[in-house]
């Protein structure tokens, strides 16, 4: 009889620009399964099309230490939140599963 663990599998995407480098990866778990997407496809990425209006405050420009910079970027994500259109436009491919939107709370103070 087979146990609920032993039909476990889990399918890990990853972003094949860095790993392209490596000859082999050995330390994978049995039931991880590796796939690496192909380069230059933001269309798979969507996060990826965001850097532009993340990157806006915060493009040349110094900070103190890192607490400064993770202020100015918690601070954009709060604009962006409230930017969906924009967001949706960038990143809402015709052909991508419509899904429900989800919802995040910050406990930030």
């Amino acid at each position: 009889m087979l146990s609920t663990q032993s039909l476990m599998l889990i399918l890990l995407t990853l972003s094949s620009s860095y790993y392209t480098k490596l000859d082999e990866l050995t330390l994978v778990p049995e039931g991880l399964h590796l796939e690496f997407m192909p380069s230059h496809s933001p269309e798979l990425q969507q996060a990826e099309r965001l850097w532009p209006l993340v990157n806006e405050p915060i493009a040349n420009r110094s900070f103190q230490n890192l607490d400064e910079l993770e202020e100015v970027l918690f601070q954009r994500c709060q604009v962006l939140l409230k930017q969906s259109s924009l967001i949706k436009g960038i990143t809402c491919f015709h052909w991508w599963p419509t899904t429900k939107a989800i919802s995040f709370r910050c406990n930030r103070k």
